[in-house]
């Protein structure tokens, strides 16, 4: 979008996750799964659970059929323990499975063996 996207302002520092995904290269796959991540079919638990665990924001990207997954959570956050305790919230487990089909992974995959954690090599440096 070469207009780009408004970002939430957070009061106190935070920190950001990024991860990779790829889906399935097929284009029927990748419109169920863009589906599936509408407002409108969205699991209302997903949300909530990702909200109770401390994370401010989630916004996942698309190119293709590659997802980048970009995370903005409180400085303080924990990532380990925070995944841990997202996965045993109601649906969790369910949705992993359901997703899964699109992303060409076990049903039983975490999150975390799904989704492949970025390293930042650049930034401004100021």
């Amino acid at each position: 979008m070469a207009n780009g996207y408004k970002q939430k302002k957070f009061e106190g520092a935070t920190k950001r996750y990024v991860q990779f995904l790829e889906l399935s290269s097929g284009e029927e796959a990748i419109r169920e799964y863009r589906k599936w991540h509408s407002e409108e079919f969205a699991w209302k638990e997903i949300r909530e659970g990702i909200r109770e665990v401390g994370i401010l924001e989630m916004e996942i990207y698309i190119l293709g059929n590659k997802l980048v997954m970009i995370v903005e959570a409180p400085e303080d956050f924990d990532w380990t323990s925070s995944m841990a305790r997202l996965a045993t919230l109601p649906r969790q487990a369910e949705w992993e499975a359901f997703v899964s089909q699109f992303q060409g992974c076990s049903a039983n995959a975490t999150s975390d063996e799904k989704w492949q954690m970025a390293e930042r090599m650049f930034y401004l440096y100021d």
